[in-house]
């Protein structure tokens, strides 16, 4: 998928100072809205039929966060309420204290699913529909730590 940078820079006076509690909150938010905005395969809607045995839920499950170099690996796992896969994220976010936070996902149909509308459930995306909200995000979280 496309990249996107994001400065806080402009923040940070707001934060106090509080600029690794700022980054952390503001990255949790952005995993959140991405993983849960994520759609779960529902092959009530689909042309075909499932594959026998279907569960959905992979494409939420391989959201990887990683500090300082991208994860591109996928996982066969499979999270429907995405609240692993948020929990898994959050704990690598509360490890950090300097670099580039990336927010990745490998499986080949996340490019259509964000940028040509092969979900119903999701026909615009879910990282550009994030990112339009992060002034939102970093709002709150200057609003949430300690000063």
């Amino acid at each position: 998928m496309g990249e996107f940078a994001l400065d806080i820079s402009a923040f940070v006076q707001k934060a106090e100072g509080n600029v690794t509690q700022v980054v952390q909150k503001v990255s949790g938010h952005l995993l959140a809205s991405v993983v849960l905005r994520t759609p779960v395969g529902n092959p009530s809607l689909w042309k075909s039929k499932p594959p026998k045995g279907y569960v959905g839920g992979r494409l939420r499950g391989n959201w990887n966060v990683s500090i300082g170099a991208g994860d591109f690996g996928t996982t066969p796992v499979r999270d429907q309420s995405g609240g692993a896969t948020i929990a898994r994220g959050t704990n690598i976010l509360h490890g950090w204290k300097d670099g580039d936070i990336y927010l990745m996902n490998s499986l080949p149909y996340v490019r259509p699913i964000e940028y040509l509308g092969h979900s119903k459930q999701a026909p615009a995306g879910m990282v550009r529909l994030t990112v339009t909200e992060f002034q939102t995000f970093v709002e709150q979280a200057v609003n949430e730590v300690d000063k």
